[in-house]
């Protein structure tokens, strides 16, 4: 890798330079250098650690928890038990977040295959299947 600048990153990521300024002027990415202009520049190292704020976010992480995890790495080795337990939370949360999705592809896949089956005209109605407006 190579030192890239702004417009480079956001190319290379696929995010928008103001997303990555943001992450900046929040804590998300501490001390990105910069030339002798002011253009930022992007190292080896602060790609590939901008590589792992994308890959959180995405995975559903928190901008808060995130700037909270960039903290403790700032603050060194003494914060790794706090880092793994903030991750574990996350990958909790993650994993119900996974459970929720499932049950609702479920739902989807059995009321696809009423109307795949034909069932769906026998006389079935959401408001009689859910027994919705019974006294």
């Amino acid at each position: 890798m190579a030192n890239l600048t702004i417009t480079e990153i956001s190319k290379k990521y696929n995010i928008t330079t103001d997303t990555i300024r943001y992450y900046e002027r929040i804590g998300l990415l501490p001390n990105i250098p910069r030339k002798s202009n002011g253009n930022r520049y992007f190292t080896d190292g602060m790609q590939h650690f901008l590589e792992m704020v994308i890959c959180l976010r995405h995975s559903g992480v928190s901008v808060d928890s995130l700037v909270e995890y960039v903290a403790l790495i700032q603050e060194g080795d003494a914060t790794l038990d706090a880092r793994k337990e903030l991750l574990e939370e996350q990958r909790d949360l993650l994993e119900e977040k996974k459970h929720n999705l499932q049950r609702s592809i479920d739902r989807l896949n059995h009321k696809i295959s009423l109307y795949e089956s034909g069932e769906i005209t026998e006389d079935k109605s959401y408001f009689k299947e859910y027994k919705i407006n019974e006294d």
